[in-house]
């Protein structure tokens, strides 16, 4: 579902109004979610809304490092390797502190090139993910 996600262009007045309306959602529904959209290592929207904490951001931090590590979402990734019998960690010398196998992170992409990411923490990883995508969807032009 993430590969139909693709842009012709995407800027910050894109990552803005993209987040503006995360963050209306978001807050119509209550969620006590903190979100944020990277272009590359540079984080251009973020916010925490009422009942998030600063261990979202850290999830957050986690979960873009693995979008950009293996250029799909995080959710993909973890549901990947649930499905392996090796350990992810220890087989790609990778640290739990660096990366976060769970679902909330979805790779921003223009013209197929990966440019950053669209995140979501504090809620299930599944329903991180679901609020990602569906917020994608309904921006892609």
């Amino acid at each position: 579902e993430e590969n139909g996600l693709d842009f012709a262009s995407f800027g910050y007045a894109a990552s803005w109004a993209l987040g503006s309306s995360m963050v209306a959602q978001a807050m119509a529904r209550s969620l006590p979610v903190a979100i944020a959209i990277t272009f590359g290592e540079q984080r251009v929207f973020h916010v925490a809304l009422a009942g998030a904490s600063a261990t979202n951001d850290d999830w957050l931090a986690r979960k873009f490092r693995a979008v950009a590590k293996h250029n799909c979402s995080s959710w993909a990734l973890a549901c990947a390797q649930r499905a392996e019998e090796t350990d992810y960690f220890t087989a790609g010398g990778y640290l739990r502190s660096d990366i976060a196998l769970a679902g909330g992170a979805v790779p921003l992409r223009v013209r197929g090139s990966l440019i950053g990411a669209v995140g979501v923490s504090g809620l299930a990883e599944e329903d991180d993910h679901r609020f990602v995508i569906d917020a994608l969807r309904a921006f892609v032009p």
